[in-house]
């Protein structure tokens, strides 16, 4: 095996490395929440680095199908959650 072969194996296997390293270091808060809006409800899961975090992201991904555009979207965020569930 050539040194350039060796070399690139190497890197290559740093970088995976830290992918999967930096990837587990997000799934620290976890958390599911329902929202409802204008008559319909959606509940959606995500994490996150902070309960902050975790909480706003599934908090929009429960909106989006829920609501219109940007406008309502945003009303939809702004919205009280129906229900916060932390998966431990």
């Amino acid at each position: 095996m050539s040194k350039t072969t060796l070399l690139s194996l190497v890197i290559g296997i740093a970088v995976l490395g830290a992918l999967v390293y930096s990837t587990m270091q997000l799934s620290q808060f976890t958390c599911e929440v329902c929202m409802s809006f204008k008559g319909a409800t959606n509940c959606a899961t995500a994490s996150g680095v902070s309960r902050e975090e975790a909480q706003r992201t599934a908090t929009d991904t429960a909106c989006a199908p829920i609501s219109g555009g940007m406008t309502e979207s945003i009303q939809c965020s702004n919205t009280p959650p129906d229900r916060v569930t932390w998966v431990e």
